[in-house]
């Protein structure tokens, strides 16, 4: 993994025609108009040659942007991602985003997958990530967003056992009240990513396998991954959700005493569950709007899609309704993984 600090921007080549680095605040070069001429073409008539050359096709690059909470685990995210082959690199300048994807397109497929670390150590570059990113897709750039989080309960554990400082630390501050400042920094990001993953109950182990079972097709493959959890409310809605399914008011099985040990993969428990008529509206009506929603979120770019379905402690009809649904959506030929998070609580 390459660690890139603004320290050593110096190195990159620039038109020494061209204003330094620390005035260039919006990005490497300011947004403009479509069809404007940049304001130095005339100088760079190459320059202007390229920028042409990377509008209204796919350029064979993607990007994944790896960013989060300090303490969430973006450094095991991005080492992972190397592990199956992606170019990574950590920490590199928002500014510069657009003038990388220049040499990996330029690199003649040498470098297709990217990952690249951005938290709150940008500092004011931070700001930049969003317009970056829109010229990364003007020249033909494809990229996934991943924001890691924790509860912030977690999170100050994890500092408390490493001895670690937070980027944002001063003096006066409490290290709650710290989170909550990256935090409001984050959101234009956060509002942006197309997958979100709580860590709170992976192990490291089990995070590799959840970045590379996401990742390891990117740029080869692309359909949408539908991911179905089951949950309990009692234990919390799940972080990563995009669409939360709530299924408490349907007949509960854990009043009737011969079912009640019992989980919504056994027979009599989705028997229980699917022979209520309400149980079936519900079904119909749910899956029609989901098999609406589906196209539209792939037509936007959207990659992936997490289907949260929720009852009281998780074991029994939102496991049944979850088994419904990924039935109905695999018969749509689509991508479907189901996890049972609260099943063994």
């Amino acid at each position: 993994m390459t660690n890139i600090n603004p320290k050593i921007t110096k190195g990159l080549q620039f038109s020494s025609k061209r204003p330094p680095l620390k005035n260039l605040r919006a990005g490497l070069t300011p947004p403009h108009q479509d069809g404007a001429a940049h304001p130095s073409d005339a100088e760079h008539p190459q320059d202007a040659k390229q920028r042409t050359d990377f509008s209204n096709e796919k350029s064979g690059v993607n990007f994944v942007i790896v960013t989060g909470i300090s303490g969430a685990g973006k450094s095991l995210a991005i080492k992972n991602l190397e592990d199956i082959g992606f170019f990574c690199v950590d920490n590199l300048p928002t500014a510069l985003i657009p003038k990388f994807g220049e040499i990996c397109i330029k690199s003649h497929d040498k470098i297709r997958r990217v990952a690249l670390g951005v938290d709150i150590r940008e500092g004011e570059f931070l700001g930049n990530i969003l317009s970056a990113l829109d010229k990364l897709r003007e020249m033909g750039i494809e990229f996934q967003i991943l924001f890691l989080d924790a509860k912030d309960e977690v999170i100050v554990r994890r500092y408390s056992e490493t001895r670690r400082r937070h980027p944002l630390e001063k003096e006066g501050k409490s290290i709650f009240e710290i989170i909550q400042e990256e935090r409001i920094k984050l959101i234009p990001i956060s509002e942006k990513a197309t997958k979100i993953f709580d860590t709170i109950n992976l192990t490291p182990h089990e995070f590799k396998k959840t970045v590379a079972d996401d990742f390891k097709k990117l740029g080869k493959i692309r359909k949408m991954k539908i991911t179905i959890i089951s949950f309990g409310y009692k234990y919390g809605i799940p972080l990563e959700a995009d669409l939360l399914i709530d299924t408490r008011f349907l007949p509960n099985p854990a009043h009737v005493k011969e079912l009640e040990k019992l989980n919504g993969n056994d027979k009599k428990i989705a028997d229980f569950v699917l022979k209520k008529s309400v149980t079936q509206k519900f079904l119909k009506k749910g899956s029609s709007f989901i098999k609406f929603l589906i196209p539209n979120y792939i037509n936007e770019g959207k990659s992936y899609l997490t289907v949260a379905v929720g009852c009281t402690g998780g074991k029994h009809r939102s496991v049944v309704v979850a088994n419904e649904l990924k039935k109905f959506l695999e018969k749509k030929s689509y991508h479907i993984e189901i996890q049972y998070r609260d099943i063994n609580r």
